[in-house]
Order: structure tokens, then sequence, then C-alpha cells
């Protein structure tokens, strides 16, 4: 093990040059035999502790007795720094005492005082949650891609990269004179303002108007605009502009400012700012005029998120990207193999991660069908068959716990699939929870999906106060333990299963909290901003579980990659080794973990998961 002092990572990265080498120079070194307390509870520390061989654990001594942790906090091992907190409250809260004989680097009180009135970005790190911890890290991540990868873009908003003035008319207006002003601005569209409302017009609706639906030249353009209209906000992401053009098969969405019109964002100019594979993938599945070009577009996913990543884009932004790609790949199979007045009396789902939008990869299929009960459908068993072999063909592996349309469990009509729910609902044991878990997160992709959102009502209101049920539902989250050890550190024999002791416990909290409390969103990420909304959830708290949540996809979609790419077995998809990290990463795991044990002791208070 070197002995010297480590600069590169944060907080010493955030100093100048001058100021590393004053620390440098001020630099002392102690030596801590075993179960030595170096800093004691109440004590004023005169220094910060930098770990460079040994352990030491953060107890609080007041609440061993009471505490099933015994009052451990965190461990702290290798380049792990401590005593800083304490130098800023002016005394300890907490004791801090080896584990093992210990040497530790030793930062003098007035050094680091001197170093945090001088630099701002060093001072306020010692204040950072783990949301802006994660923040500190994408920043530093892109500095070092450098200005020709993605980051740009993904920083890009929509008011200030690619938005177009409007053109407006006012109702009262001709067709006539709406194409001569569409000619004359050269124009694709334009809005109608009708009221405070606004309505679109594009070239295809003229055109349509006039010839299909024997319009006049003299007719209101306000006839024939279309009001439901798909906006976002000048600050938004542009990133989630296309995102939302993606999902929805459209061109182009209005701009608000507030609710002030700021003008248009045209597809066509988003993918000229985004030159990716993206938008290839998303043109060949509309263009997709059978299965075959359908199945090439979806094979390009894989790739399109490997690059993504690649080029430093979060996380969130590529579940987002993948879901609304694989929902339009799904959706247009089920076009593809069922006739329309079939489709229209029917409702496919997507479930499990799809459903909540968090995939990373192509996950298993998760889907279930809805039918109408006055639809009489002789050939659904065996179209639903093709449409789970033709999602197979297309990448999408087999639910290994039958989940699927292929499954007549999983396909009902509307009267059957009510008395169903309402047998979750009423049940206690495992196997009748865990299915009701799986429709919660469902998402509608295709057909008519007021049969979805009639029978989600329903269920919010079978389920109102209904204290018991909860707390049986709830129960799971407790199912797997949280990979830390008992003095707080990072657990990593063989390999730490984030899936199971991070993400799981976070997402399916989050998705009780939002069966109760009647919220819409199945992607735990919005289901959070809901729960904050709806003043269930404290904002700084909310903020800190959404990065947790982040850190460990970004982890566990780094993982899979790996598995993708042939670099780790199938069965290691899950598997994320602390050793492999860098330090600011395996802080944030740290971190990240830490919260999730935060959240399953709230959960287990709220939902009396104790007894």
């Amino acid at each position: 093990m070197s002995n010297e002092f480590d600069l590169s990572h944060p907080p010493f990265d955030l100093l100048t040059t001058e100021e590393q080498q004053l620390l440098i120079s001020r630099l002392d070194l102690g030596y801590f035999g075993q179960d030595e307390v170096i800093i004691d509870a109440g004590q004023v520390t005169e220094s910060v502790y930098v770990v460079l061989k040994g352990a030491v654990v953060e107890l609080d001594t007041k609440a061993k007795d009471t505490d099933p942790d015994g009052g451990v906090i965190r461990e702290y091992a290798h380049e792990d720094l401590f005593g800083a907190i304490s130098i800023i409250n002016g005394s300890s809260r907490y004791t801090f005492k080896t584990l093992e004989e210990t040497i530790a680097w030793l930062l003098p009180k007035e050094v680091f005082l001197g170093l945090m009135e001088a630099n701002e970005a060093f001072a306020a790190y010692f204040q950072n949650t783990l949301a802006e911890k994660a923040r500190l890290l994408e920043q530093r991540r892109s500095e070092k891609l450098g200005s020709g990868d993605m980051s740009s873009f993904m920083l890009a908003k929509v008011g200030s990269s690619v938005l177009r003035e409007a053109v407006i008319l006012q109702s009262g207006t001709t067709i006539l004179e709406a194409t001569r002003t569409m000619r004359e601005q050269h124009s694709d569209c334009l809005l109608v303002q009708k009221g405070s409302q606004y309505g679109m017009v594009t070239r295809t609706d003229l055109l349509e108007g006039v010839v299909l639906q024997d319009m006049g030249l003299d007719s209101d353009i306000c006839d024939l605009a279309s009001y439901d209209l798909l906006t976002v906000q000048c600050d938004d992401f542009l990133f989630n502009a296309l995102v939302l053009m993606t999902r929805h098969k459209i061109q182009r969405v209005v701009v608000f400012d507030h609710n002030k019109l700021a003008g248009l964002v045209e597809l066509t100019d988003v993918l000229s700012f985004f030159s990716s594979q993206s938008h290839v993938i998303g043109l060949q599945i509309e263009r997709a005029s059978n299965l075959e070009e359908l199945a090439r577009a979806a094979k390009g996913t894989t790739e399109l998120i490997n690059g993504l990543v690649a080029q430093g884009v979060k996380v969130r932004f590529a579940m987002d990207l993948l879901a609304a790609l694989n929902g339009r790949i799904i959706a247009k199979a089920y076009e593809q193999l069922v006739p329309e007045e079939i489709r229209k009396k029917t409702c496919l789902l997507v479930m499990g991660s799809e459903g909540r939008g968090e995939q990373v990869l192509k996950t298993d299929q998760d889907n279930a069908l809805i039918i109408a009960d006055d639809l009489d459908w002789d050939e659904c068993s065996k179209v639903m068959e093709k449409f789970t072999s033709t999602l197979l063909d297309f990448g999408y592996p087999l639910c290994p716990g039958n989940i699927m349309v292929s499954n007549p469990e999983w396909v009902m009509r509307e009267s059957e699939w009510r008395k169903t729910l309402n047998h979750w609902t009423s049940s206690v044991e495992g196997t009748g929870l865990m299915n009701l878990a799986i429709f919660v997160d469902a998402h509608a992709v295709a057909g008519d999906e007021r049969l979805f959102s009639n029978l989600r009502d329903k269920l919010f209101q079978t389920l109102e106060g209904n204290e018991v049920f909860y707390s049986y539902f709830a129960m799971p989250l407790r199912r797997f333990s949280t990979p830390l050890t008992f003095f707080g550190g990072l657990k990593d024999s063989d390999g730490m299963d984030i899936k199971k002791g991070g993400i799981f416990p976070i997402v399916h909290g989050i998705r009780t909290m939002a069966l109760q409390f009647k919220i819409k969103e199945t992607n735990t990420f919005q289901r959070i901003e809901a729960l904050v909304e709806k003043r269930v959830m404290k904002r700084k708290f909310a903020d800190d579980l959404a990065e947790a949540l982040a850190v460990l996809s970004t982890l566990r979609l780094q993982q899979q990659l790996k598995v993708a790419n042939g670099q780790a077995a199938a069965s290691e998809g899950n598997l994320v080794s602390a050793v492999g990290l860098n330090k600011l990463d395996r802080d944030l795991l740290r971190e990240a973990l830490h919260m999730v044990k935060e959240f399953k002791s709230r959960m287990s208070h709220r939902y009396h998961l104790e007894r």
C-alpha cells in the first residue's frame, strides 16, 4: 500500500495546486491500537483523519442497547475521511473507535478550516447530500469525456437550443387564409388560438379537411385544429422532448414558459442537434411495415444504450428513451398481429420494470391483456402465443414466472380481472400479493387504455383505508438484507446483489406508498416526485432516495452491459464488486445503501413491519 497521500479524488481534487501543496506540507501520521477511541462523543476534534491502513467505526453509544445494529453508523477504511463534520459542528456527536490497528493521515484543524474558507467548492463538499455528490461525480465524468461527447446535449434546455417561433392564427381565420399564411411562413404547421386555448393544424390536416372531409375554403381553421397538445416547458431538458415525441409518435411539441406560449420544438431540429443512433431506431420502428423490419429495429436498442452510457448519459435519461422505444416496438408488434376491430376492445399491458419504464436493457417479458366483456375472440389464445414468440425473436426473453399473454391466467375479460383483483387484495398469502404488485406497475401500451384505467381506479377505491392490507403488501421489502457489514461498510466477498439488496426495497416501498396514495404514475422516480407533491415525503429525503436509486441502477447497468458484451457471466448481471470501483463510486454506493437502510427503517415504522 502506497504511503503517498492521494489528491486525485474529492474533496481534495477540488483544491487548487497551491492549496494541495499546503495540505501536503501540514499532514502528519497517527498510529492507533485496536479498540482505541480516536474521537469521543462530545469531544472537540483537533484533526481531520484520512485512513491509510486499518478500519474505524462510528458509533452512537447512546443507542447501543436499543439499536438492532448496536449503535453502529458507519465503517471507515482505506482513503475514507472522518472528523470533518465534528470540526464544523464544534464537537463530535458520535464516537470513532478502531476495529484493528490503524494508521491515519492527520490534517490539523486550523489548516482544514483555512482551506474551507479559501475554497468554496471544498467547503460545500462537506455539506453535500447524496444527490449533490452524485451531481459532482457526473460533472467530473463530463469533464473527462470532453467537448466531443453528448454531455452538452444532456444539459441542453428546450428554450435555449432549438426553439422555433410559432405561427399563430386567431379563431375566425379561414382555411384559405391559413394555407396562404403557412406557405408564406414556410411552415409545416401553425397554432390557432380560440379564447385561452391553443390548437394545432398541420399541412396534412389541411389536405384531409379539404379533400376527405369536404370542408370549404371559407371554413374556420379552428374547426380543423387538434386541441389535445403535448407540451414541455422552456427549462425542460431537450432530451425529455425527444423521449416525448418518440413515445407518442409525433413530430413536434408545443413549448410554454410557465403559462405563456413560447414556441415549438420540431423533431427534425432535435435530431440534427442530437445526432445519434436513437433517432435512427425510432424512424426504423415507425417505418416498419412488417415484423421482420420491426425486429431489425428492436435489435439495435442494446447497442444504443451501450453507446449512451459510454458517452456519459445519466441512467434516468437512458431508461426514459429505452422505455419509449420499447413501448413503441411492443405496441407496433401488437398492431401487426391483432386486427384493428379487436384492438379497439382490448388493452395490452406491460408490467415489471418495463411497466415502470426502468429497464436498462431488454428485460423479461411481463405483459397481460384485458378484453372487453362484449368481445368474442376465438383466435385470442393462438394470436397471443404468436405475440410472445415474436417478442422472443425481437430479443425480449421469456418470463421465468410465465407472466405473459401466452399464459391464459394473464388474459382475462374486464369483469374477470375485477374478480381476480378483489381476490388478490383480500389475500395475505405471497402469490396473490406478488401478482398484485406486478399489476400495480402495469402500463397500457396498445388498445383501449380505458379498460385498464377503470380497473386501476376501482383498485384504488377498494383499498382505501385498508391499513392491514398495506402492512402485508409492504412486507417483502424486508426480505433481502442490505449488503452492508455490521460496521456499515460494504459487503463484498463475492460481489453484492444490488438489485435484491438495494433497488428492490426502494422500488417496492415506493410502490406501496403510490398504491396507498392513489398515484397513477408507475415510474419510481415519478412516484417519488408525486409523493413529495402530496407532502407524504420531504424534499431532501426524496432527492437523496431518488439519487440512491439512480446510483444503484447505474452500477447495475454497467454490470449488465459487461454481461451483454461477454465480459461477465449471465448470472453476474446484478452483482457489483466494490473492489473494482473508484473511490467516489464506492463512496456513492455505500451512501446509497445507507439510504436504502434508512428507507427500510422508515417503511417498517410506517407500516408496522416489525411485528
